[in-house]
C-alpha cells in the first residue's frame, strides 16, 4: 500500500445553509481561501460550487499532503472566517484520496 503522502489529499466539504445566506457563505469561503489558504505551503487548488436550489455550497480542495492541510488549520489564520461560517451554515467535512480520474479519450 502506498504512503498517504504519495497522493494529494482531497477535501470535499459540503455546507448546508438557508437559501438567503448562500451568497454570503460563498463570499466568506472566497475571502478565507484568498486571504489565508492560497499561499499556505502544500496548497494545490480549490474549487467552490453552489447548488442551484440555494441550500448547499461545496468546496473541493487539493493539498499536497494531509500534514500540509493540518499545519494550515493549526496556524489559526482562518479561524475568524470559520467562526463566521459556523454561524450561518452547518457542514460535513470529508478527506479523500484520488483513486482514478476519468477524462474523454482515456482508455
Amino acid at each position: 500500500m502506498a504512503n498517504e503522502d504519495d497522493h494529494p489529499l482531497v477535501l470535499i466539504n459540503t455546507f448546508t445553509v438557508a437559501s438567503v445566506d448562500q451568497d454570503h457563505l460563498v463570499a466568506l469561503l472566497t475571502q478565507v481561501t484568498c486571504e489565508s489558504i492560497v499561499d499556505a505551503p502544500g496548497f494545490l487548488s480549490a474549487t467552490l460550487h453552489r447548488s442551484l436550489d440555494g441550500r448547499k455550497v461545496v468546496m473541493y480542495a487539493r493539498w499536497r499532503t494531509a500534514a500540509a492541510y493540518t499545519a494550515m488549520r493549526q496556524s489559526g489564520q482562518s479561524q475568524l472566517a470559520l467562526d463566521a461560517i459556523a454561524k450561518i451554515a452547518t457542514f460535513q467535512p470529508g478527506m479523500y484520496q484520488i483513486v482514478d480520474e476519468f477524462r474523454p479519450g482515456r482508455l
